[in-house]
């Protein structure tokens, strides 16, 4: 407790963020600069990129300040880091600057790992921002963000959110952010679609779905919808081609439990139940078709055919068709 009464906040002096999932890290990186303004309002953030740092640099920006103001000073990409700049931090983190809070940024892997083991060795603090490549790790980020939001999210309503906004950690934040706000809480199924209509039902894999199930005239209308919100021709093209491998891989492996096949299919168990239900309309003929076009307009999007548009709705039509082939 200081001389008039309050209670002092220490800034954690080492940190170790480990990991490049962008929002992630950035998210990390607030934190500790919060941690270090809790301590001293006006505590600065400095931030270099460790492969264009000197060692002189280095000594500047972790010299003692001559009025003791508090300071962040943020590597970025540290694995980048030559040998005697890395030599240099390791030096400083076993005798540091007290009122220097030094934010060491790792993407992970073989890179430079001494240096984030030498980091780590020295009891800092640690913050894991890998890449959440899983669906399942998804879900997870979505109702994250959702309680923390305040509110709550129904699992249909994750699902759809997820197809609606897509991998992007930011707009799927974003999304869960402003769904709370606009629904008091209670997010569902029909509360992403409301909100998110215009994005959520002219996905490409809103037209590929329609497509695989044979609905022609639902796979068009939704095709020329996503032409005029200008959703990407070769995103359109992805999809199509993820649901015939979708429906050839689910339907080679039978009509078992879908949360066995799950694994070893490497999907999450809800598109193995949905495919095992659309691949009952296919025979290996008509798969084999499909995975034909599917590899036809993969290249005429980019840029085989003259007009890219009118090669998407061919392919829906031959997709289509492919489904009554025995």
């Amino acid at each position: 407790m200081s001389a008039d009464g309050t209670i002092s906040v220490k800034s954690i002096p080492l940190r170790l963020i480990v990991g490049d999932e962008e929002l992630l890290v950035e998210r990390a990186v607030s934190a500790a600069l919060a941690s270090a303004r809790a301590a001293d309002p006006d505590a600065e953030l400095r931030r270099v990129v460790a492969a264009t740092l000197t060692r002189a640099e280095l000594a500047e920006m972790v010299s003692p300040s001559l009025f003791a103001e508090g300071r962040v000073v943020v590597l970025e990409s540290a694995q980048d880091a030559g040998k005697d700049v890395a030599a240099s931090i390791v030096d400083y983190i076993r005798n540091p600057v007290d009122g220097v809070s030094l934010v060491v940024l790792h993407a992970g892997g073989a890179k430079g790992k001494a240096l984030a083991e030498a980091v780590r060795g020295e009891g800092a603090e640690i913050t894991t921002c890998a890449r959440l490549t899983k669906y399942d790790e998804r879900v997870d980020f979505v109702k994250g963000e959702i309680r923390q939001a305040g509110g709550k999210i129904s699992p249909d309503g994750v699902r759809v959110l997820i197809d609606a906004v897509g991998n992007d950690l930011r707009e799927l934040a974003a999304a869960a952010a402003q769904l709370v706000a606009d629904t008091d809480g209670a997010v569902d199924e029909n509360a992403v679609r409301r909100y998110h209509r215009g994005r959520a039902e002219v996905t490409g894999f809103a037209v590929a779905e329609k497509a695989i199930t044979g609905d022609r005239a639902g796979a068009l209308e939704a095709l020329r919808w996503a032409t005029v919100l200008g959703v990407p021709s070769v995103l359109v093209a992805d999809a199509l081609a993820d649901a015939v491998r979708t429906v050839a891989k689910v339907g080679a492996a039978g009509r078992g439990d879908p949360f066995k096949l799950a694994g070893p299919l490497g999907m999450p168990p809800w598109k193995v139940r949905k495919a095992q239900g659309q691949a009952r309309g296919w025979a290996p003929a008509g798969i084999a078709a499909a995975m034909a076009v599917a590899a036809d307009v993969n290249a005429d999007v980019k840029g085989a055919a003259a007009d890219a548009n009118y090669a998407l709705e061919h392919a829906v039509l031959r997709i289509v068709a492919a489904r009554g082939i025995k």
